[in-house]
């Protein structure tokens, strides 16, 4: 039996007392983000903060990750998890409290995840009395990498702590701000991302003749790989390829020996990936042999993420625990994504089912609406363009402070209340 509605909200209810103290924690985080595996001022600031609220904390899993541990009663062990890695990117939010780390931002909302999930731990531990079981929080590093959720599984996570018997995930989302979103079954895709080097022959800008040009080798490479998915997917599938950095040459009238292609590839199915990872080393190579390259290309891995799957019954059950906290008509179905998440590695790792959800966290004036149902249905049509707000791992992203904490930490506690075991009625 799990918590009912009136234990939830009175969880919820103390979010009154610490709702400053967390917006402190996420600014402070905001202003100091760390790149994936470089996590170690925040890790320290989130042990010490989990610590304080009693759970035993373990520091340094699979490089900088945390895992705070909650026994109370008998099973269920329910795993919470978020990560804190940023990314490499110049802020340009203009805020008070924007990064102080040159060319580091927290453009994922990753600090945002972190703090809900501290405020959840905060009030599930002064909620002990209306619960049985163990909470498992993960604060996990290199995210964006594909390689954090890996790293802690390979570091003996589930030997050490045990394994739980669901996995509860969150993230924020380019929606307004009180909305929750989750799709059942492949939820995302999985990712491919790839370094490709093209080798030329330098020289002289005057005298391309005796040359073999990489720049113009690259610039037809790129136009080419646009091709797969155009001409080389079924329409209904769906694939993503994308050039998402090309580097070459130091000056204009020097033509340099090699050429950098930065490519990242999203896919749903095992078949699809085959296709479009065949396609793409068929042009790299078939370019550069067209060119005549002094040798052929080099293709290597930079990470890959798996798809990501929802388990059904897991996430209707922690959606409608979700609506009737908020209200049903705020949360939805956004269809599955293109982007990519390791958070169901612990699920797989594990042998148990994944809920993953996503939290709107944006206000509604950079929608210019003020119903945020219908700002969605707007969005999802059409009639507003999703361009003209900003998106994850972008400069201008950023979360509305104290209404996505709201947001974030109701989500994650009514969904451990809904899978934790209710507490043994007194004798």
């Amino acid at each position: 039996m799990t918590a009912s509605t009136s234990t939830i909200t009175t969880a919820i209810g103390g979010l009154d007392r610490i709702r400053a103290d967390l917006a402190d924690f996420y600014r402070d985080l905001h202003m100091h983000p760390e790149l994936s595996g470089a996590e170690h001022r925040t890790a320290q600031q989130v042990a010490e903060q989990v610590a304080a609220l009693g759970y035993q904390v373990t520091t340094g899993v699979g490089g900088t990750g945390v895992v705070a541990m909650l026994a109370n009663g008998n099973s269920p062990t329910v795993l919470l998890r978020a990560d804190f890695d940023a990314l490499p990117i110049t802020e340009a939010t203009g805020l008070p409290y924007a990064s102080r780390n040159d060319g580091v931002m927290h453009a994922c909302g990753h600090d945002m995840h972190a703090t809900c999930l501290l405020g959840a731990l905060h009030l599930l531990a002064g909620a002990r009395s209306t619960w049985s079981g163990t909470i498992m929080a993960i604060f996990q590093p290199a995210e964006e990498t594909g390689r954090g959720a890996q790293g802690m599984v390979d570091d003996t996570l589930f030997e050490r702590f045990g394994k739980p018997d669901i996995v509860l995930a969150q993230h924020t989302a380019p929606f307004p701000v009180g909305l929750i979103a989750g799709h059942p079954g492949v939820a995302a895709a999985a990712t491919d991302a790839l370094r490709v080097t093209l080798h030329g022959h330098g020289g002289h800008g005057s005298r391309p003749e005796v040359t073999v040009d990489p720049v113009v080798l690259a610039a037809a490479t790129v136009m080419r790989l646009q091709t797969i998915v155009s001409r080389e997917i079924a329409a209904n599938d769906a694939a993503v390829v994308t050039v998402g950095s090309m580097r070459a040459g130091t000056k204009d009238n020097i033509i340099p020996d090699d050429a950098e292609l930065q490519l990242n590839i999203r896919t749903y199915t095992p078949e699809v990936r085959q296709r479009v990872l065949s396609a793409v080393d068929r042009i790299i190579k078939g370019e550069a042999a067209a060119a005549g390259a002094v040798r052929a290309p080099e293709i290597s891995v930079i990470d890959t993420f798996p798809v990501m799957n929802n388990d059904p019954d897991a996430l209707h059950r922690t959606l409608t625990a979700i609506g009737e906290i908020l209200g049903p008509d705020h949360v939805f179905d956004p269809g599955r994504i293109t982007g990519s998440e390791d958070a169901g590695i612990f699920a797989t790792s594990a042998g148990v089912p994944l809920c993953y959800w996503m939290f709107g966290v944006l206000s509604l004036a950079q929608f210019g609406g003020t119903d945020p149902v219908q700002i969605v249905r707007d969005v999802l049509t059409g009639r507003i363009d999703p361009k003209s707000v900003p998106g994850p791992h972008t400069a201008k992203y950023f979360p509305e402070v104290d209404p996505s904490i709201t947001a974030g930490v109701t989500a994650m506690v009514t969904a451990a209340l809904t899978w934790l075991g209710s507490a043994a009625p007194m004798a």
